[in-house]
Order: C-alpha cells, then sequence, then structure tokens
C-alpha cells in the first residue's frame, strides 16, 4: 500500500493550474494528467471508475452489507490557483518541526516564520511540507485528492470492512468558480457528500461567501502630453479612480469572520484602455447584492464625471452560500463532527473565506458541506501542510463511511 505521503508529494508534481481566461473546459489540458492518472489508479485498485468530457472523474465502491443506508460522496479538486504558480513544485519535508523560522531554499532569504504565521506553532513536533519558495505547494486540493485515494486504497485492501455505497469524485477548475459547472449529480449518485477541500485540521464549513467576480474597463484619450490639457483622459488614473471610491477597509487584509469585502486580483492598462478584476465577497446576500450595486454606482458617477461609456463594468455571479441547502440536513453535520472526535479532532464549525465545489453542488440538490484537508496558507509560496493533519482527515473520512453504514 502507498503511504499517504509518498502519494501527496505525486500529485503536487502534476502541474494542474487552471485560467480564468480560458472558455475551455476544463480551462487547461494539464489538469486532465491528473485527472487520467486518477482514474486509472481507481481502476488498478478494482474500483469502478469514469473519466469523461469535461474532466470529471466519478468512481463507486458499492454496497457491501444487506441495510439500506444513506450513498455517501468524497469530492476534491485537482486544480491549483492561477494565483501562482503550480510548475516545478519543489516540496520540502520538515520532519520534527522545532517551532523556528524555516528556510524556503528556493529563494534566499525566505522564511517560513512562526512570528508571521504563529499557527505553525500549533505543529511543534510534526512533519510539516511546505515549498521551496519559488511556487505554491498544491495542499489546495491536492491534499484533499491525496486523502480520499488513501481512505479509497484502505477499504479496498480491507473487503471485510462494511460500509454502504461509496461515491468519489475528483474535479477540475473549482479555483476559478467553474469546477461543477457540468457535473451530473444524478451519475454521481450520493444522497449526501462532502468536499475535503478546509484548512486547518478541524475545520467543518456548511457556509461560505456569496461571490461575484467583476472586470472593470475604462477607455481613456491619448494625447501627446505636451498639448494634453483639456483633452486628455488618462483610463489608468481613472481606474485608479475607481478603486479608490471602494470601501478601504473593505478588503481581505481588513477583514474576517463574516466581514465581505472587494478584492482586487488583477490590473492592466494603457493611457488609451485600462482594466481592473476583482472578486466580490459576502456572507450575506443582501450586502452581496448592494456590494454589486455599489460597483455599479461607482460606475456611474465616474461616467458623469469623464463622459458616458469612459467606465464599463461587467459581473459575474460565481457561486452563493450553500448554508439554506445544507443546514436542513444537519445530521450530515453532526455525522462530521462524531467521525472527527472519533479521530482525536475536536470540531471547529465556522464558515468558509472562501468557496468550494460543495457551494455549487449544494445548490444542485446534494448537500456538500466541507472538511478540512490541513493545509495552510493557500495560493502562494508560504503554502504548506501537516502530515499528521493528512492522516486524520483520511481517518475522518474513514469514520463518516463507517458511521452512515450504521445509519
Amino acid at each position: 500500500m502507498e503511504k499517504l505521503l509518498d502519494r501527496f508529494l505525486r500529485y503536487v508534481a502534476v502541474d494542474t493550474q487552471s485560467d480564468e481566461n480560458s472558455e475551455s473546459q476544463p480551462s487547461t489540458a494539464k489538469q486532465l494528467n491528473l485527472l487520467r492518472m486518477l482514474r486509472d489508479e481507481l481502476l488498478a485498485m478494482g474500483v469502478e471508475a469514469t473519466f469523461d468530457e469535461y474532466g470529471y472523474v466519478m468512481a463507486t465502491l458499492p454496497s457491501n452489507i444487506d441495510a439500506q443506508v444513506p450513498a455517501v460522496g468524497f469530492i476534491s479538486h485537482v486544480d491549483t490557483s492561477p494565483d501562482a504558480s503550480g510548475t516545478g513544485v519543489k516540496p520540502q519535508l520538515i520532519p520534527n518541526y522545532d517551532g523556528g523560522p524555516i528556510a524556503l531554499k528556493g529563494v534566499e532569504g525566505l522564511f517560513l516564520s512562526p512570528e508571521d504565521f504563529p499557527e505553525l506553532l500549533a505543529h511543534k513536533g510534526e512533519t510539516l511540507i511546505t515549498t521551496d519558495g519559488t511556487t505554491l505547494l498544491g495542499a489546495d486540493d491536492k491534499a484533499g485528492v491525496a486523502e480520499i485515494m488513501d481512505a479509497v486504497q484502505y477499504l479496498s485492501s480491507h473487503p471485510e470492512v462494511k460500509h454502504g455505497k461509496i461515491c468519489i469524485g475528483f474535479t477540475p477548475d473549482e479555483e476559478i468558480g467553474r469546477g461543477v459547472v457540468k457535473f451530473d449529480v444524478a451519475r454521481f449518485g450520493a444522497d449526501y457528500a462532502y468536499t475535503m477541500d478546509g484548512g486547518e485540521v478541524g475545520e467543518l464549513e456548511f457556509e461560505n461567501f456569496n461571490a461575484a467576480a467583476a472586470t472593470i474597463r475604462v477607455s481613456g484619450l491619448n494625447v501627446h502630453p505636451g498639448y494634453a490639457k483639456g483633452k486628455m483622459k488618462n483610463a489608468m488614473r481613472i481606474a485608479m479612480e475607481f478603486n479608490d471610491l471602494l470601501p478601504a477597509f473593505e478588503k481581505p487584509e481588513y477583514t474576517e469572520g463574516y466581514e465581505g469585502f472587494y478584492h482586487l486580483i488583477g490590473m492592466k492598462g494603457t493611457v488609451e484602455e485600462a482594466e481592473l478584476t476583482y472578486i466580490i465577497r459576502d456572507h450575506s446576500l443582501s450586502l452581496y447584492e448592494e456590494r454589486k450595486a455599489f460597483v455599479g454606482r461607482c460606475v456611474d458617477f465616474l461616467n458623469a464625471k469623464w463622459g458616458e461609456g469612459t467606465v464599463r463594468a461587467e459581473i459575474k455571479h460565481q457561486y452563493y452560500n450553500m448554508r439554506e441547502q445544507v443546514e436542513p440536513h444537519y445530521q450530515i453535520i453532526e455525522t462530521a463532527m462524531e467521525a472527527m472526535r472519533r479521530a482525536g479532532v475536536e470540531p471547529k464549525v465556522q464558515p468558509i473565506r472562501g468557496g468550494t465545489d460543495g457551494a455549487n453542488l449544494s445548490f444542485k440538490g446534494l448537500p456538500c458541506p466541507n472538511i478540512f484537508a490541513g493545509g495552510l496558507n493557500f495560493h502562494g509560496k508560504m503554502e504548506w501542510v501537516p502530515l499528521e493533519s493528512m492522516e486524520k482527515a483520511s481517518a475522518v473520512i474513514l469514520n463518516i463511511i463507517d458511521i452512515f453504514s450504521k445509519k
């Protein structure tokens, strides 16, 4: 049997970065490399698995008990964030972590330090897996992928373990909000499911942000700067005006808990044309709608100042808060809590300051809360994950399966 660590290191070596500017499904062909690998590994374990035209891998372990029990699913995404390179990932292993700064050896003078990230100290004595400072790690969500595969390997190697129907799903493009656009819930076959896509050990989430993406385009007018008075409209400066109209402290670096934000994630421009891209987030649906409306009012204000058509906004909805879909099935939250406690983990029920495939799946009729995968500092070169947290996540999966088998 392959060890969980070795499996995870194999998966992060595969570049699976998604691309929000692509219109294809999946957004990048390289994601298919890992998805096909997972399909083949499942088949090699004797598990029925399929791989479809959209890149979805679905697998089923049939029930081996006589009783009628709910079918439970486990889902993770293979893509990594466009925010940082996922090419040539070189993980560092830090056994028996001593609580000090960790040199990320691919970049001279760069350290992962508890002074900046005090949560490191909660994992003293554990085996940490970090980046080398040149790429992200990919624990989001290859930790979840490895944990699910580790649990499947255990069950396929121990046919004496009794369980109901188990459904496994691996998806592309979660990081760009398109992970389950074409996911066939009926074909998947689960009554309930869990995404293994959370962060710190113990996290359990069934509510998330309402989410939209906004693109602000500015049309300027370029005139020779020596003769520009009263004529030039500098698109970049107008774009800066737009950003300055947004509330100064409603940004990710100033918010926590249920607080929403506007997050500038991209900018480019010349005097003639400029473009800003944002993500807009709020747990409250009414505040989410107000945030989108406020963007429109900012556009109207600038057009009144600079001329109609100078500034244009395109706002695309991404996903809604899944709480209203999951809460009526609160027993699946209680099941996850019991499974965690059996694994020696104290559950931490909290809102997701982000989103998962589970949000859109819940609105497709598959209630799907989110469970920790163990990683921290996702989407950048400071990403890391404790091996022990991944092992506990795999144990939680098996415990959930056991609990469901007795319902």
